[in-house]
């Protein structure tokens, strides 16, 4: 079966272009007006005829249309017009057995049913149909097939095991958090109050834990501040009122050396310069003792290096009539290898007691904090010196830190200014700066 679609000006010039192209056996399947014309499907079946059909004459084509194009749509409609009984002019003769009008929707399962009964040719145009709308379909199958299937492994099931989980237990602890509110509102407004301030959670909910259920907001608060002041220790001065050899350590960029001679001028200005004296261990930065010699002269104490632990010793031993002598170690990163060192250097040092002070700064982060007490605690600790408490926006997370580790706070500083930018550390104070952090960031 072959099948061709023609376009002309009137009906007779497209049923003379049938004949001459397919010859008096061809079939009309149906007839259309189109703009500038007519256009005619037809159809010969090649069984009937074995020799080629006679060549086509040329006539003019339409407008940017083809003489002959094959059939290539989803469903094909044999229209009515089809059927209709030709004039007695028209050259071109239909079969006795053509039906007079066929609708055939090839999606159609009702249609399929029939289609038994349908002539030879009407079931060989449907399979060629057919078979063209599945070669048309195969590209998009093919590509379908052609794409990876990603395999699923023991990892990506891990992983999503954990999402559920994380999840799970977010929604649980939100469902908790809920039902925790509702049984205790106001301890559980100052459980969040605390944890805005900086406090670490497992702190402010112990700490909130035993208030007695009667408080309101105010009475709880200051129920609150009380528990708070019992556990956090200050170290009450004890650098410059009682002297003795103290060591300044914790990563770079705290304030150590800016520290050392703040405490050194308060000494000085209370004692006299003759009774304090400086020792710098920092021999890995070039020119890094300058700075402390220059405080140094300002004061008018001596600034000694020592470069290991017998040095260390030996300046201890030279300066063991100075009533306060502080050391500025080297500042280093708390993962910095070296760093083990240092510290070995202090405790080989056995001879005289050392005070170790660990200065943090308090702009840094909450896991900072954790990291640089978790590397300098190696060697034992005496106190906390806190710095940079004016470029702060909270004081929650150091405070929390010293609690949670019963670390003494020593001293504050809060400005460049020598030595005017140091203060004892009170807990009051302390408290008290911490809440005004919070109100002002609030208001903010």
């Amino acid at each position: 079966m072959k099948i061709h679609r023609f376009f002309a000006k009137d009906m007779r010039s497209a049923l003379a272009e049938v004949k001459d192209t397919l010859g008096v056996d061809a079939v009309i399947l149906s007839n259309n007006k189109v703009n500038g014309g007519v256009e005619i499907v037809a159809a010969v079946d090649v069984a009937d005829k074995p020799q080629p059909p006679k060549a086509a004459v040329p006539r003019q084509a339409m407008p940017n249309r083809s003489n002959e194009r094959e059939l290539s749509d989803d469903m094909v409609t044999l229209s009515s017009g089809a059927g209709r009984p030709m004039a007695k002019s028209e050259p071109v003769r239909r079969k006795a057995a053509e039906p007079q009008s066929i609708n055939w929707d090839w999606q159609s399962r009702e249609q399929e049913s029939r289609s038994d009964s349908l002539p030879e040719w009407s079931r060989n145009l449907a399979k060629q149909v057919m078979d063209q709308k599945n070669d048309m379909a195969m590209p998009a199958a093919a590509a379908q097939m052609a794409e990876p299937v990603k395999k699923v492994t023991i990892a990506d099931l891990s992983e999503e095991m954990l999402s559920l989980r994380q999840l799970l237990e977010h929604q649980l602890s939100g469902l908790r958090q809920d039902a925790k509110a509702r049984r205790h509102p106001v301890r559980t407004m100052l459980e969040e109050r605390l944890i805005k301030m900086g406090f670490p959670a497992t702190l402010a909910e112990d700490v909130t834990g035993p208030m007695p259920e009667a408080l309101g907001p105010n009475d709880g608060w200051k129920w609150v501040r009380v528990q708070l002041k019992k556990r956090l220790y200050t170290s009450d001065n004890s650098i410059l009122r009682k002297g003795g050899v103290v060591a300044m350590m914790g990563p770079t960029g705290v304030g150590k050396t800016t520290t050392v001679a703040k405490l050194a001028a308060h000494y000085a200005l209370k004692h006299g310069a003759d009774e304090v004296a400086l020792v710098s261990t920092d021999t890995y930065r070039i020119g890094a003792h300058e700075q402390l010699s220059t405080y140094g002269r300002i004061i008018g104490c001596p600034v000694k290096v020592a470069k290991d632990a017998e040095e260390l010793e030996d300046v201890l031993y030279q300066l063991r009539n100075r009533s306060l002598v502080l050391i500025d170690t080297a500042g280093m990163g708390q993962r910095d290898l070296r760093l083990n060192q240092q510290l070995s250097t202090l405790v080989q040092s056995g001879q005289v007691p050392i005070q170790r002070y660990l200065v943090m700064a308090a702009t840094a982060q909450q896991r900072v904090l954790e990291d640089a007490l978790t590397r300098f605690s190696q060697v034992p600790l005496d106190g906390l010196v806190l710095t940079k408490l004016d470029e702060t926006l909270s004081l929650g997370e150091v405070l929390g830190l010293a609690i949670q580790n019963t670390l003494p706070i020593g001293y504050l500083t809060d400005g460049q200014r020598v030595p005017e930018d140091l203060q004892v550390a009170q807990a009051d104070d302390l408290l008290e700066r911490a809440l005004a952090l919070f109100v002002g960031g609030a208001a903010a």
